[in-house]
This record gives structure tokens, sequence and C-alpha cells, in this order.
């Protein structure tokens, strides 16, 4: 269902409600990351710089995954934003749409990615996350911390509007292997030192403004919002 604010928003703008659209080889991508092992897997989609709905590409960060959770290393994100600043990307490009799988049918997100969600996306301007579950079915939430804030489900398209590069399975293989360690769960999600740091603690490049946090006491505009 349509938050109000949003629907009066889109009939004012003359656009249609948002959509979480990737494309064919982003797509592709996820779903061979996916199926490579018997756990979930998780990583943030990497956004057109026009339309920050549409996603061009899933990386992944090193992460210690189970089929219930995925642990990221802090170490590693920081890493991933500095290489994503580094391209010329903006924050909100490449730290709005966290990624993860579920191996089982339903892509529904549980108590953990709830918190988890709520906690590290929280205080950005808008987020998204993104479940895709193995039996094919996909669960994308959008969240908006604007005016007086709310979330809304959003239907999931493959973009075939657009050029596109080619799949690369040996590479994907490689990054999968690079970085998805299974094993015993650790503690949240995204693992506590990734929680208690997110957004501050991985250099001067990850500052409240640059990420689009304002203070909690700070209003912020609906213009921010991805449509």
């Amino acid at each position: 269902m349509i938050h109000p604010e949003l629907n009066l928003k889109c009939r004012q703008t003359g656009k249609r409600a948002p959509v979480l659209r990737l494309t064919p080889t982003a797509w592709a991508k996820l779903l061979f990351l996916r199926d490579l092992g018997e756990t979930e897997v998780g990583g943030f989609g990497i956004a057109a710089a026009d339309d920050l709905l549409r996603i061009e590409n899933v990386e992944l960060v090193r992460q210690s995954c189970t089929p219930a959770s995925v642990a990221f290393d802090d170490e590693s994100v920081a890493d991933f934003f500095d290489r994503q600043v580094d391209a010329g990307h903006r924050p909100e490009q490449f730290g709005r749409v966290w990624v993860h799988t579920h191996p089982g049918n339903g892509p529904e997100p549980s108590t953990t990615d709830e918190d988890t969600f709520a906690r590290v996306f929280g205080r950005t301007e808008w987020a998204v996350m993104f479940i895709l579950a193995r039996g094919g079915a996909s669960y994308a939430r959008l969240a908006f911390h604007v005016g007086p804030g709310g979330s809304l489900l959003i239907p999931v398209e493959v973009d075939f509007g657009w050029e596109f590069p080619a799949t690369n399975h040996a590479a994907w293989q490689e990054e999968y292997h690079a970085y998805v360690n299974e094993a015993v769960p650790v503690g949240n999600v995204l693992g506590p030192s990734f929680i208690d740091d997110w957004p501050g603690g991985w250099g001067g490049f990850l500052d409240d403004e640059l990420l689009g946090i304002r203070p909690r006491n700070q209003e912020r505009q609906p213009d921010a919002l991805p449509f």
C-alpha cells in the first residue's frame, strides 16, 4: 500500500510510485551469488547516478554467513566505501540499498533483519531493504525519514531499457569466494562492530553530511526522496 504522503508526492509530480529496478546483469549476478552456497549472502546495490532506484551492480564485502544471518566485516565495508568514493560515486548511490538473500523460499525479513535495518539505516534520509529468496520470491521496502517518516513495500523489476554488460560467472565466483565465509552466527546480522561504528567510524569521508545523515532534531526535506 502506498503511503499517503508518497502517493500525494507522486500525483503532484506526475511520477509513478517508486519501483526498485535492477539491470539484467545485476539481477543475473544476484541470482548467481544466491545459488553458490547454502547460506545467506549480502551486499550493497550500486545505483545509477541519475536514478537511485535503478541498481546497476551488486557488490559484496567480507562477511561471515549462516543460513539465517550475514555478518559484515567492518574494515571491508570501510574499504568498499573508499573504493566507491574514489570511483566518483556519491554515498546515496552505494550506501542506501542493502541487498541480501534467503536460502529458503520466504523473502520476508526476520526480526534480526528489521533490527539491523532500523539501526544501520535509520538515520539516513531513505534506504531500501531488498531480499531475494532461493525460491524466487523477493521483498523490497523503501523506508524514508523525511517529514513524518514511514515506509512502503515497492515492486521489483528487471529493467531491459538500458545498455548492460554481459554476465561474468568466473569473476562473480571469484568475488564470492574472496568475500563469503560460511561460519557460525556472529551476533547481529551485519556484525556488532559494523552496527556500533556506523556511520562515523571509517574515516573522514563517512561524516554525517556526506552520508546525507542529519542530526535527529533537524528537519529533513521531502525532496531528499529518491524519486
